[in-house]
């Protein structure tokens, strides 16, 4: 049985105007069901309509036209600190929070240490929510959601707010939740976050519907869609160009063996990082070289240019050096290209240009994973041969 069924679900507006009112249709024939079990993520550019589905599902907004069934209780973390009452204190903004999502008081008693100990500020527990900050504020909130145990649970940019341990909670949470049968519906703009999180993908743009299926092949159109990154970097002026008087950056981007530039790579596929500059002055001995970082920060591979083949002085003129990855060796992810030119004797940065391109590392043929299709971490994954030795 569907835990949700949406079936030509519109959503309309009256929108004041200087010309006088008019009709905005924020959702535009809308459809679409879950399975209970399945984490679905709803992406989209900001006014696509996301957050609008999710409040009619909550039940905060009407739809104008459609039906809508949904089965089981829904537990929903939309907007920070709703259902929240300024002058109570975090304590009793718990049992009525809780009471609000459907919780009776004999169950957020059983529960309410669990809730408090997810949420992690136990000290500020009896102070006014007034004087959360708004991380504290989602925590809290989160923490509550969380605990309902809902049949289907409606979440939006979740990640948004609170710090990289909180953030953490809130992805096991969400797995879990999954993993117990509930129905997810999750909004974000961290593509990263909902190829972790989701099997499903949900593409709104402008109201409409634009894709439902596989989160891989939905982000991979999603990307496509908004541009993603534009997987170079070029500076025309070089005047204006990162550098000192011995050398400027005029380019750097992702690109094909044709040549093409890549926004978004498949990393099952060969692909280049390509570096130009200038070489201002002669006879120098010059060595290019890349950082990569994925979006959570750390860096995943440094790459110099050989030795060798390298390590000789240079006319003056411009210069082009690509660097290429081999197939399945990045994971999945967004990446970020750090550009950097130095000489040696004395040692002499001349210019490092960081995350001055960036790309979407996307997997659609399942490459070293083989048939699993679930999260992976780590910002590397080469394709490695492996020994398999049978011993009685």
């Amino acid at each position: 049985m569907k835990s949700i069924s949406v079936q030509g679900v519109t959503k309309e507006f009256d929108l004041a105007s200087p010309a006088g009112r008019r009709r905005f249709t924020a959702l535009d024939n809308i459809s679409f069901e879950a399975e209970p079990g399945e984490i679905i993520g709803v992406i989209g550019r900001n006014g696509a309509g996301k957050s609008t589905l999710l409040k009619i599902l909550a039940r905060i907004l009407r739809p104008t036209r459609g039906r809508i069934e949904l089965r089981g209780r829904i537990g929903s973390l939309l907007e920070v600190g709703s259902g929240f009452h300024p002058e109570l204190t975090g304590r009793e903004n718990i049992f009525l929070n809780a009471a609000i999502l459907g919780m009776d008081r004999n169950e957020i008693a059983q529960k309410f240490d669990a809730i408090v100990d997810f949420a992690g500020f136990a000290e500020h527990l009896d102070e006014p929510v007034k004087h959360y900050s708004s991380g504290m504020y989602m925590r809290l909130a989160f923490a509550v959601a969380a605990h309902v145990e809902p049949e289907i649970l409606l979440m939006d940019e979740v990640l948004a707010v609170g710090d990289a341990d909180f953030q953490r909670k809130c992805v096991d949470r969400v797995e879990q939740v999954g993993r117990n049968g509930q129905t997810v519906l999750f909004v974000s703009h961290d593509i990263h976050a909902i190829l972790r999180l989701c099997n499903r993908a949900l593409l709104l743009d402008n109201g409409r519907l634009m894709a439902s299926g596989p989160v891989r092949e939905v982000a991979a159109q999603y990307l496509a869609m908004s541009g993603g990154d534009s997987g170079e970097l070029r500076y025309p002026d070089p005047a204006h160009a990162p550098g000192d008087d011995v050398a400027r950056l005029r380019l750097i981007r992702i690109r094909s063996r044709n040549g093409d530039s890549l926004p978004q790579v498949d990393i099952g596929q060969e692909f280049g990082i390509e570096m130009e500059f200038d070489l201002l002055r002669s006879g120098m001995t010059v060595f290019p070289s890349l950082v990569l970082n994925n979006e959570w920060g750390p860096i995943c591979w440094t790459t110099d240019a050989p030795t060798p083949s390298h390590a000789r002085p240079r006319p003056a003129g411009s210069y082009r050096v690509v660097a290429w990855f081999p197939p399945n060796f990045l994971s999945a992810g967004r990446m970020s290209v750090t550009a950097a030119l130095t000489s040696f004797s004395p040692q002499t940065v001349h210019f490092r240009e960081s995350e001055c391109a960036g790309f979407n590392a996307l997997e659609t043929q399942g490459g070293s994973r083989g048939h699993f299709t679930g999260y992976i971490d780590g910002g590397v994954r080469p394709w490695l041969d492996w020994d398999v030795e049978f011993r009685t």
